[in-house]
């Protein structure tokens, strides 16, 4: 038999009597939870997010784990603002589409890109060129669209080819695609023990 049950959230789940529940202020804190009664017991039926055990790297020399504690030091820097620029993005498509003309489209993408380049410029122009680039192939993995086709659609053709053009001379290319299976097989490995809690 399943049903819904209040669960208070303290040092140790219980779940509310009729009494208790009565009671606005514990009631309040308490959160819902699908539950089964199996016999006497009863079973709460609480949803949690995957736990992928992975097992520690095997390196064969101390350059090959110096290469990788530098990887893993570099998405650790660049990952956070990968997540923000997806947050963003999306935010702003869902803003844009609500908005009746093309000039009032491009007028609301200045004034949000001046807010972010005030909040975030500063610590995006001190990355290095390599963790550029690893922020590059993740805002593919973030977003579904290359660097290049985010800034085309917010910014237009002609800042996304010249962003592309200063890109090229340090060597990057805003076009480049996040291959999770083969080329950035390494970084999608530590972005899962990111999130795992492993690194």
């Amino acid at each position: 038999m399943s049903f819904l049950c209040f669960v208070a959230i303290c040092n140790a789940q219980h779940i509310l009597t009729p009494e208790e529940m009565k009671d606005p202020e514990r009631f309040k804190r308490a959160q819902i939870v699908p539950g089964r009664i199996e016999n006497p017991d009863t079973i709460l039926m609480v949803k949690h997010n995957p736990i992928v055990i992975m097992p520690p790297y095997v390196f064969l020399s101390k350059r090959q784990q110096e290469k990788y504690n530098k990887l893993v030091y570099n998405v650790k820097k660049v990952w956070p603002y990968a997540k923000l620029i997806r947050k963003v993005y999306f935010e702003l498509e869902d803003s844009i589409a609500k908005i009746p003309t093309e000039e009032e489209q491009k007028q609301y993408v200045k004034v949000m890109e001046k807010k972010l380049r005030a909040q975030f410029e500063d610590e995006l122009v001190r990355l290095t060129i390599t963790q550029g680039r690893i922020l590059i192939k993740l805002v593919d993995r973030e977003t579904g669209s290359t660097t290049y086709e985010v800034l085309k659609e917010l910014k237009g053709s002609f800042s996304a080819f010249l962003f592309q053009g200063i890109a090229r001379l340090f060597g990057s290319n805003l076009k480049s695609e996040y291959d999770a299976k083969e080329e950035d097989k390494m970084i999608e490995d530590i972005i899962h023990r990111i999130e795992n809690g492993t690194l």
